[in-house]
């Protein structure tokens, strides 16, 4: 097996030049980079990534530590963050929390104990403890689709305990949830919905807060009053929006049209909706948040909002390399944009669109709502 000297050698420089070449350390002339990685190339060299993390006190690897590994969404932001490590030459060590705030800090102090570079995380509902973790040991982490902005400002005041210097400010990336939230509840309310029920997700994520605000957003710019009784939480997964759609619908005047805040929940209200045989959207028109690969085939075709998954992984490695290189930078947080994916759950006809930027419609478009066709079904709230 050829060493690095065998490369040193082959190139016509120093065992040290080849060293600053593969590991980053200093910069080197352009034509000396050029020999080294030809003879790297000729020789087959494997850099012994052991020794060199000794060298560089770096493992060039990434920890992402997110739950429900098997959901759609969060399976495509790991294909964004495993393409974007790889492209910068770093490995992935993956751990599932399970949202599940005691085993959230277990998962990442085994990652740290790894020795990871960084870490990537989706944060619990209480991440405090977390928070005070990576705080203490100052370990660079970008958290990813959920913002902790609240708790990382109670640090101070005694939420959890601060690092020494202050409380360590994080790196954010998500998506853009409360716009695209209200422009499925003015579509529907475009529509004539007055009901609209809202099946929102795990109390205490900033997800789950994000999104009811831009419900409640949606209602005001289509002049709906808001009623608690139509918001109700499916727990950011299937069986508990099964429940919660339940619950919506036994009120005695039911919702006409849902929001449901995931994927995982939609599931779950359409098994609800499918046990009680009602039909969408004769019967009740539904919008949800998180696009996935099948919601075209659901007879009728899901109405969505799509998310930059891949992008969102991809720009959280990003950032992650930005904070190694420059740890005292300004922590930042990136917001992404939302697609409207408009097709027919929704009461629309088919109109072939596939895609709309997600910005909320204009407070002007609903101050006068359509009338649906059988205005008294609605203003009712009947689901019949």
């Amino acid at each position: 097996m050829p060493t690095m000297a065998d490369v040193a050698r082959s190139a016509g420089v120093s065992v040290a030049t080849v060293s600053h070449v593969l590991n980053g350390t200093r910069p080197v002339l352009p034509h000396t980079r050029q020999a080294v990685l030809d003879a790297v190339d000729e020789l087959g060299y494997t850099p012994n990534t052991l020794a060199r993390s000794l060298v560089t006190s770096r493992t060039r690897s990434i920890g992402l530590a997110v739950s429900a590994i098997s959901n759609p969404y969060f399976t495509e932001i790991l294909q964004g963050v495993e393409a974007g490590a790889l492209e910068h030459g770093y490995s992935l060590l993956i751990a599932d929390p399970h949202d599940d705030p005691d085993h959230e800090c277990k998962v990442v102090q085994l990652l740290h104990e790894r020795r990871v570079d960084g870490m990537i995380v989706a944060p619990s509902a209480d991440p405090r403890e977390l928070v005070s973790y990576l705080g203490r040991h100052r370990v660079p982490t970008v958290f990813l689709d959920r913002v902790i902005d609240g708790v990382i400002e109670g640090v101070a005041g005694g939420g959890v305990e601060a690092p020494a210097d202050g409380p360590q400010r994080f790196d954010q990336v998500c998506a853009e949830n409360t716009g695209p939230t209200a422009r499925l509840v003015t579509h529907l309310a475009g529509r004539g919905h007055r009901r609209i029920g809202l099946v929102a997700g795990l109390p205490g994520l900033s997800t789950t807060a994000e999104r009811i605000t831009g419900y409640r957003q949606g209602l005001t710019t289509a002049r709906l009053p808001y009623d608690h009784d139509l918001v109700v939480h499916g727990d950011s997964e299937s069986a508990g929006a099964e429940r919660a759609t339940a619950t919506l619908l036994s009120l005695a005047a039911p919702p006409t049209a849902l929001v449901t805040a995931n994927n995982a929940m939609t599931i779950g209200t359409l098994r609800a909706l499918r046990d009680r045989g009602l039909s969408v959207p004769d019967d009740l028109a539904l919008c949800c948040f998180d696009d996935f690969a099948w919601a075209d085939l659901f007879s009728p075709r899901l109405t969505a909002i799509a998310q930059p998954s891949r992008e969102i992984g991809a720009q959280a490695v990003r950032v992650l390399l930005d904070r190694l290189a420059a740890p005292d930078r300004p922590a930042r947080t990136v917001r992404l944009d939302c697609t409207f994916v408009h097709r027919t759950s929704c009461g629309c006809p088919d109109s072939g669109e596939r895609g709309q930027p997600s910005q909320p419609s204009q407070p002007s478009q609903f101050s006068q709502p359509s009338q649906p066709s059988q205005p008294s079904q609605f203003e009712k709230g009947n689901v019949s």
